[in-house]
């Protein structure tokens, strides 16, 4: 997938908490203990098939912080 963000950072999925329309998911930067946490509509989370462990990049632009499965 092309992308126009810079900062393209591995990471695992460690937690997915769903609440309604929306959903939080927090990844971990690969070999580090740094953690980021993304929120999303509950369909985006549904349509990117995303689960706990499953490994994404961190895309972060501006404000945005985006997860891409790879």
């Amino acid at each position: 997938m092309k992308h126009g963000a810079r900062n393209d950072i591995p990471a695992e999925v460690v937690s997915i908490k769903r609440d309604g329309v929306m959903a939080q998911v927090e990844a971990q930067i690969v070999g580090t203990e740094y953690r980021i946490t993304s929120v999303m509509t509950a369909d985006s989370l549904d349509e990117l098939g995303l689960r706990q462990g499953d490994r994404v990049h961190v895309l972060a632009k501006a404000v945005n912080v985006l997860l891409v499965k790879p």
